[in-house]
């Protein structure tokens, strides 16, 4: 785990989940605290975690707790690259590092249709954004660039890469599982 930045983000963000005994109410505005002084400065990411596919987004573990109560991920987005509509089942914070992306929140109708709520999002460097089931977590996320690689960093409440989770089709009916695993080898 590279030292510096990142390490004074999960000594502290283990000492917040310690002191809210991992409160969601509590510990999210916390969390968004420290996710801005990590994405204030752009100078501590290992380049090996910033590289993009030139088709998919690549999902980068940075740190997982060794008990899975939260992990830290950075996200890279290759030119034009988006996610499909998706949920994440647990609160999540995510910190914009370097160029921007756009989130169009979500709510599933009746019938398991996917209708946009409120304007699209856009994030730019320093900016910081929630997402959790209690405050809305179902969104499409993309690289506001065509041109550029875009990257944010990303805190979740659980080991993001192991927990089930779901993409909704933009047309509606069934949700369909999916465990996103992470872009790099990944030990335990």
């Amino acid at each position: 785990m590279p030292t510096g930045a990142l390490d004074r983000f999960v000594h502290d963000l283990q000492t917040c989940w310690t002191e809210t005994a991992g409160a969601e109410l509590l510990l999210l505005p916390r969390v968004e605290t420290l996710m801005r002084a990590l994405v204030a400065r752009d100078d501590w990411l290992d380049p090996a975690m910033a590289q993009p596919h030139p088709q998919y987004y690549q999902q980068y573990l940075l740190y997982a707790d060794p008990q899975d109560r939260y992990s830290v991920v950075s996200f890279v987005w290759g030119p034009g690259q988006q996610t499909p509509i998706h949920d994440h089942t647990v609160w999540g914070v995510i910190g914009m590092l370097r160029g921007a992306e756009r989130a169009q929140a979500y709510a599933l109708a009746d019938d398991g249709t996917p209708r946009p709520t409120g304007a699209e999002e856009h994030l730019r460097p320093g900016d910081v954004a929630s997402v959790s089931p209690r405050i809305g977590d179902v969104h499409r996320v993309s690289n506001a660039h065509d041109d550029r690689v875009s990257i944010s960093i990303h805190a979740y409440g659980g080991n993001i890469g192991k927990i089930r989770r779901h993409v909704f089709p933009p047309e509606g009916g069934a949700a369909k599982d999916f465990i996103s695993g992470y872009s790099n080898p990944v030990r335990g």
